[in-house]
């Protein structure tokens, strides 16, 4: 009987050596080769805009994300700014940015991504094209313009408006800034 447990604890103590041998040698045989990611990382950029109109809103999702779009203007500096396309992704349980108020006069501070596939021009953020069978109609989209926003001349405007994407946990928060109304409409920088 002492023959079979030796034989056992032999057997069993002869497998965890080879298996310490072959550890050992795995580690002394080198370094693991590091996989390397070669993917952009975010670039956020840092942004305080005025919302002068929201271009789209869904319906709100009970499961997934939803989007609202708006026209806003970028400042650039104090005294330069730039009309951008703002996409606000956002879950059920968050609130839209439509909630804070459409009030020209809040300054919304928020961190954001540059996203030039959803690149847009004013016209085409202002026109809505509906199916009907085989047939593509389209007809002015109904902006919901800010309180006090300036309104958008879009009659001669072909620039192209650069396209931010942006989250709650990216909202930062909205600084009431009173601004005089413009004496001009905003156009597009080329």
């Amino acid at each position: 009987m002492m023959d079979r447990r030796q034989q056992k604890e032999n057997a069993a103590l002869r497998g965890a050596r080879m298996a310490l041998l072959l550890a050992l040698v795995l580690l002394l045989k080198g370094p693991v080769p590091q996989a390397e990611l070669h993917w952009e990382t975010d670039q956020r950029e840092q942004l305080r805009v005025r919302i002068v109109a929201l271009a789209t809103s869904f319906p709100r999702s009970s499961v997934f994300t939803t989007d609202e779009v708006f026209i806003a203007e970028m400042q650039i500096s104090h005294d330069e700014s730039r009309l951008v396309k703002l996409v606000y992704s956002f879950l059920p349980y968050q609130p839209r940015l439509s909630e804070y108020g459409l009030d020209y006069s809040l300054v919304h501070e928020l961190s954001a991504l540059r996203d030039p596939n959803c690149d847009e021009s004013l016209r085409q953020l202002m026109t809505v094209r509906k199916m009907n069978g085989n047939e593509v109609t389209e007809q002015a989209a109904d902006l919901k313009y800010s309180v006090d926003s300036p309104a958008l001349d879009v009659k001669h405007e072909r620039g192209i408006l650069h396209c931010y994407r942006t989250t709650p946990e990216l909202y930062a928060r909205a600084v009431h800034d009173p601004v005089q109304r413009p004496q001009f409409s905003l156009k597009l920088r080329r």
